[in-house]
């Protein structure tokens, strides 16, 4: 295939991929909670440094303190990429508050503002890589499901044109096949990479596996994958032998 990629940097992963996420896509990072969702997001725009892609992280589920703490237990982030401005950290609800948005829920005028400063924001920095952890989140104050379908449409739409990759996390229910909260946001999407659970003797072991991808050719494997603070993530093929 001879469309431009974002690569993840983990070999097996854009093996899959044929390269990597096709450059300019909007794609759902789904699971539930403890799967590797952000940590997968965030190697996803370290990878991009490497790349020359500066990347940036909005974040609606943790402090950036806090993301940085637990990022940080990892060889490959470092905080220097935040100091070069090859990587942001925003935190949506700060942003929220200062702008003076409903806390619990937004109207039409307060959503659009909010993809208005998501969209500047991304413009200014002139990121290449976007991540939004999580969109279930932020959706969760939008009142009703043509809002958030808007919502989504109008952000995905923007980013695609300033050639934009993202990656959006959605939170769904444990061991539920379900790719988002609201059902909306994968039809939308051009890609899914789904993280799961299966139980092993006792121990829940981490999959990820790859539902759909537009624009290229692609496996649907079931990996294992496994979090280590010198590589990251990594993933392995499943041996049916050993479940």
């Amino acid at each position: 295939m001879d469309n431009p990629r974002c690569p993840f940097g983990i070999s097996a992963l854009d093996s899959e991929l044929n390269g990597g996420i096709p450059k300019s896509s909007i794609n759902l990072v789904s699971g539930s909670s403890g799967v590797g969702k952000t940590t997968l997001s965030m190697q996803f725009l370290l990878n991009g440094i490497k790349n020359d892609e500066r990347g940036v992280f909005f974040t609606a589920t943790e402090t950036v303190s806090k993301l940085k703490k637990f990022q940080g237990v990892y060889d490959n982030f470092d905080e220097k990429y935040i100091k070069s401005g090859n990587l942001s950290i925003i935190d949506l609800w700060s942003i929220s508050d200062e702008l003076g948005l409903n806390p619990e829920r937004y109207n039409l005028e307060e959503a659009n503002i909010l993809f208005e400063v998501i969209r500047d924001i991304t413009k200014e920095l002139g990121a290449k890589r976007l991540v939004i952890d999580s969109i279930t989140s932020l959706c969760f104050r939008l009142q009703t499901r043509d809002m958030i379908r808007d919502f989504i449409f109008k952000l995905g739409a923007s980013l695609s044109s300033m050639n934009c990759t993202t990656l959006l996390t959605s939170e769904v229910p444990p061991m539920v096949l379900q790719y988002s909260q609201y059902e909306i946001e994968e039809f939308i999407a051009d890609g899914i990479i789904f993280l799961g659970d299966i139980d092993r003797k006792g121990d829940l072991i981490r999959t990820i596996q790859i539902i759909k991808m537009r624009g290229t050719s692609h496996g649907r494997t079931k990996y294992v994958l496994t979090m280590s603070k010198e590589k990251g993530i990594e993933i392995a093929p499943m041996l049916k032998s050993n479940l």
